[in-house]
């Protein structure tokens, strides 16, 4: 299992990113004595240095919880990857606001981001700083490397690099998304000062970014072959459905056959919904998850930091709350618009297990005021049998975050087949739809016919189902409700009922930082 190794690996690795952006991330190295010399020498030390690629998206640094961070001009516990794609992908949405003032955080409920905004520079620096850790682990496993060193099982060196290729590849499925036409970089990519890297527009990324996962499929174990917390086939599929269903905005051209036919393989490969929605987001959800397809692990003492499900955790807890339900001590920022709790039939989840609120007040009057909106108890760093976590303080989370789970596959494919996809059929996409009901409301009370079966159904199917998992923005993207004024929740574009705000804003800004220092990148319209 690479739920420790990874965590441990923090501390061995300096691959220290101090640059802005891209384009000075090239000629990084690491900067101790832990260098190709003597860490590519045996498999045991490529998983070592593959522990760093995958703790490149779950730390922040190689000290923890501060210290050596990978990201500079930012604080380090706000480089997190989950908190950043939170902010971004949930923060700008109807699913959350925040009561603090953190520079530029307001920004992003209020719709009014601009290209200086850190929170925008953070997480293209993470993602980039993954890639660059991904492209040196490829580049020294490449098989006349990996043959000149005497290392017997080059097979297995060859799944750690298809892994890291991965790691890469779902690194720029985020800044496709999130930017849209960000600067590009692979490791056959000249290394040195003043190398400037090309731009690459989103419809090439995303070809890029498919063949790279086809071209690895083969190299990788089975659906849950791999340790946990490895990437296996169905991380594979999994991603490759998620683009393919919003290829339509990526590239102009729409895939739903191909978002079938590859959430069908994830469906079939051997995972199960788990029984009780509840135990999803607990500090021993890595314990018997057959839902899990791919996570980033976090351990209350070895992986110490101030994003991740630490954050998701303590954000989510304030006001009258009490701190012992969490299991940690409580930050009080985050809360739900109405919006998310009145799509369910009651805040209580005594009908829909999905409900998770605690209850405030359900309008809101003032962003800062953590009680105005109900507060969110989904993450909590309790175990299934009712302990807490594993840090004595109450203050890191143990919670893994799932980056793809096993109902995101089943509402892909629901979607796909909606919106005229081939390869699937309504009344498979009814079953995959009450087998999600009935594992929320613990019966068929819950259940849908046919006739209820409708894209507006699933957009709200998938907040009920996915909320606060980094989708939201992506899904009302491809629904077209994101900066419509057609569909408003409150403080859209910073009015209390909510405004539409300019269509532009369905792509977030390339940073000024990259900007200034690399000529070849251009912004997005209108930015």
């Amino acid at each position: 299992m690479i739920k420790f190794s990874i965590k441990i690996m923090g501390g061995l690795l300096a691959t220290t990113l101090l640059a802005t952006s891209c384009s000075k991330q090239l000629d990084r190295f690491p900067i101790n004595d832990i260098t190709a010399a003597n860490l590519y020498t045996t498999e045991a030390g490529y998983k070592q240095v593959l522990g760093k690629v995958y703790a490149s998206l779950a730390l922040t640094g190689n000290s923890g919880p501060a210290g050596a961070g990978d990201v500079a001009r930012i604080d380090e516990g706000t480089s997190d990857f989950i908190r950043l794609l939170f902010c971004l992908q949930e923060l700008s949405t109807d699913e959350a606001v925040v009561a603090w003032n953190d520079p530029g955080i307001q920004d992003l409920h209020n719709m009014n981001w601009g290209s200086s905004n850190p929170i925008l520079y953070g997480l293209y620096s993470r993602c980039f700083y993954a890639i660059t850790i991904s492209n040196e682990f490829i580049r020294e496993s490449a098989p006349d490397k990996v043959a000149s060193r005497g290392i017997a099982n080059a097979a297995g060196i060859k799944q750690m690099g298809a892994e890291a290729r991965y790691v890469r590849a779902f690194a720029y499925s985020v800044l496709m998304d999130v930017y849209g036409n960000p600067g590009f970089v692979d490791e056959n990519t000249p290394i040195g000062a003043g190398i400037r890297p090309a731009q690459i527009l989103r419809p090439a990324l995303f070809n890029y970014i498919e063949s790279e996962l086809k071209a690895i499929e083969a190299d990788l174990p089975a659906p849950r072959a791999n340790e946990y917390g490895r990437v296996d086939k169905a991380g594979v599929w999994a991603l490759l459905s998620r683009i393919y269903l919003n290829a339509q905005v990526y590239t102009g051209t729409a895939k739903f056959t191909e978002s079938i036919t590859y959430s069908k393989r994830v469906i079939d490969g051997g995972y199960t919904l788990l029984a009780d929605y509840r135990q999803l987001m607990l500090a021993d959800n890595n314990v018997g998850n057959t839902e899990a397809i791919w996570t980033l692990n976090y351990d209350g003492l070895k992986s110490q930091n101030w994003g991740g499900t630490t954050f998701l955790v303590n954000a989510s807890v304030g006001g009258d709350m009490d701190r012992a339900v969490s299991g940690l001590t409580g930050w009080g920022g985050l809360r739900a618009t109405k919006n998310l709790p009145l799509l369910f039939p009651d805040f209580t989840g005594a009908a829909d297990k999905r409900s998770q609120f605690f209850q405030q007040s359900l309008e809101i009057n003032n962003i800062a005021e953590f009680k105005d909106g109900h507060a969110v108890t989904k993450y909590r760093n309790r175990t299934k049998a009712g302990g807490f976590g594993n840090d004595p303080s109450r203050t890191w989370a143990d919670i893994d975050f799932p980056v793809f789970r096993l109902a995101e596959q089943h509402l892909n494919y629901i979607e796909a087949v909606l919106r005229g996809g081939s390869g699937g059929d309504n009344a498979t996409a009814l079953a995959y739809a009450n087998a999600i009901r009935t594992r929320a409301y613990g019966n068929n009370t819950g259940n849908i016919g046919a006739i209820n079966l409708t894209l507006d159904y699933i957009i709200d199917e998938r907040s009920r189902e996915l909320y606060w998992e980094g989708l939201r923005r992506t899904d009302l993207v491809r629904f077209g409700r994101f900066t419509d004024a057609t569909y408003l929740w409150p403080f859209k574009g910073g009015i209390k009922n909510g405004t539409g705000v300019e269509s532009f804003r369905r792509l977030y800004p390339i940073p000024a930082a990259e900007l200034g220092s690399n000529p070849n990148i251009k912004q997005n319209p209108n930015y």
